[in-house]
């Protein structure tokens, strides 16, 4: 996994674009994906269902998330009122009638962020609390190496003042803990897409 500058992300003319320009870049990532082609993309998320998810990740991300959660009851910040459809709108109304009336893309109780659309070379999900309301969006482009990649771009909008302080707070564990884990587990869901590993699993990282 590589961090990207924030412009790759506005410089591509992703849907994402127009529906929420109001959200801010935070963080832009690509992911190694080593043979994939333009094609590829609906391949990757189907690998990523199969080999991610919080409960398949280690220890210490588990963690995080278990300690994150239990202060969000303890403090109220995930309850309904805070989320989608009621502190704030959801994405999907914003989308345009061809998007709404598609598959959204693959929902589950164990993901926290919940689909909003899914095309040929996006997907994006979301999520609401009392503290931000983030979007995941995940693109497949073509990298400099001319195989394609994955890419996922964090928008977000705080919730005033609040919010900002939580996600400054929250930094250093995104980059030293839960972003490192990501990054294995995405791009060894890639090198296993098929059931079994590939000949490029033991590449460096």
């Amino acid at each position: 996994m590589a961090r990207l500058a924030k412009t790759t992300h506005s410089e591509h003319p992703w849907v994402i674009r127009r529906l929420a320009p109001d959200f801010e870049v935070e963080d832009v990532w690509a992911f190694r994906t080593p043979g994939a082609g333009p094609d590829d993309f609906p391949v990757m998320l189907r690998a990523m269902r199969t080999h991610g998810g919080i409960p398949r990740q280690t220890g210490p991300v588990k963690f995080l998330f278990a300690v994150r959660w239990k202060l969000g009851a303890l403090l109220g910040w995930d309850g309904p009122a805070t989320g989608t459809g009621a502190r704030v709108a959801s994405l999907r109304d914003r989308l345009p009638d061809d998007l709404r009336d598609a598959y959204p893309g693959y929902d589950s109780d164990e993901m926290p962020l919940k689909a909003v659309y899914e095309t040929d070379t996006e997907a994006v999900r979301e999520l609401a609390n009392k503290t931000v309301h983030t979007l995941m969006h995940l693109g497949w482009v073509r990298g400099a190496n001319g195989d394609h990649e994955l890419r996922m771009t964090v928008l977000v909008k705080p919730n005033g003042w609040f919010g900002r302080l939580y996600m400054a707070a929250i930094a250093p564990f995104r980059y030293l803990v839960v972003y490192p884990a990501l990054t294995r587990q995405w791009e060894r869901a890639w090198l296993h897409r098929d059931g079994s590993p590939t000949e490029r699993d033991g590449m460096s990282r």
